[in-house]
């Protein structure tokens, strides 16, 4: 079975960088998007970002927007998660998913973590001074 695994978390200061890589473990499935997720504690898990495997086309919610970037390398079978300008609210572990279909916008599959499969374990990313 598909399991993906996500990596790259850690401690960094208000403003600074982090780059997270999720990575599948096990045999491949053809899915379609992958999607990067957080949740804070007491929280409801959340989306941030989502890449089509085909194309490339992304996703991003509205707080990301401009400090996140999501990028693919399909020789390394590796999706990433580049995080600038962070922020202490972006603290939660962050998780990434696999949507295996219909195929449809990376918005709208996105938009439904529900459909999202194979969930890693989760990287925790602690934004503090």
């Amino acid at each position: 079975q598909l399991q993906l695994v996500e990596s790259g978390g850690g401690l960094a200061q208000p403003g600074g960088s982090l780059r997270l890589s999720c990575a599948p473990s096990g045999f491949t499935l053809p899915y379609y998007v992958i999607g990067w997720f957080r949740q804070a504690p007491g929280q409801e898990r959340e989306r941030v970002s989502c890449i089509s495997i085909s194309d490339s086309s992304t996703y991003y919610t509205d707080s990301v927007k401009g400090r996140f970037t999501i990028s693919r390398d399909n020789a390394k079978n590796t999706v990433y998660l580049q995080m600038n300008r962070l922020k202490p609210e972006d603290t939660a572990e962050y998780y990434c998913a696999a949507h295996y279909g219909p195929l449809t916008t990376v918005q709208a599959m996105c938009n439904l973590t529900a459909d999202f499969a194979s969930w890693g374990r989760g990287t925790q990313v602690t934004v503090s001074a």
